[in-house]
């Protein structure tokens, strides 16, 4: 399955920008308290609202970082869940649908397993030192456990604007 990503955050960065839809910008939210970057691009995809009340999250796995703002088209592999203070967050595991060098990777066992490991051990320690915060890693699933978040995500979505403007669509 192939959805857009709104990139918040580069590959590597500590940096933690996050989309206000209000403004229709992207800003600065803080900085990670720990010494780690993210393991990847890190964004979300429009038109969805998770259980947290934020559009779904993605992790895009690319060989060079993008920038905020950025659109990608990716391929949703599997999904990545942390509990939060907000409560059950989803993480989509993508790569850029376009890619040549990601071809192979179309389930969370193409993915190499020491990538996998950096991924886990990023969301298990990087809300750690942050005052407030915390997040408890629940797990990695397959791609068809990643596609019903998602649908569920866009259902979400069209139901709150159906009881927001009392139409459908």
């Amino acid at each position: 399955m192939e959805v857009d990503v709104i990139v918040e955050i580069p590959k590597g960065s500590r940096n933690k920008y996050e989309y206000d839809p209000r403004l229709g910008r992207i800003r600065l939210d803080r900085m990670l308290f720990t010494a780690t970057g993210y393991p990847g691009d890190y964004g979300f995809v429009p038109d969805t609202l998770a259980e947290d009340g934020d559009p779904i999250d993605a992790l895009l796995l690319l060989t060079e970082p993008t920038f905020p703002g950025c659109l990608v088209r990716a391929r949703v592999i599997a999904v990545f869940w942390v509990h939060d203070t907000h409560g059950p967050d989803a993480k989509l595991l993508c790569v850029p649908a376009t890619d040549p060098r990601q071809l192979h990777l179309q389930e969370l066992e193409d993915v190499p397993m020491h990538q996998i490991a950096e991924i886990w051990h990023f969301f298990e320690i990087y809300e750690a030192l942050a005052p407030d915060k915390s997040a408890e890693t629940r797990g990695w699933e397959q791609r068809g456990k990643a596609v019903e978040a998602l649908e569920d995500a866009r259902r979400r979505f069209a139901d709150q604007r159906t009881a927001t403007t009392g139409t459908e669509g």
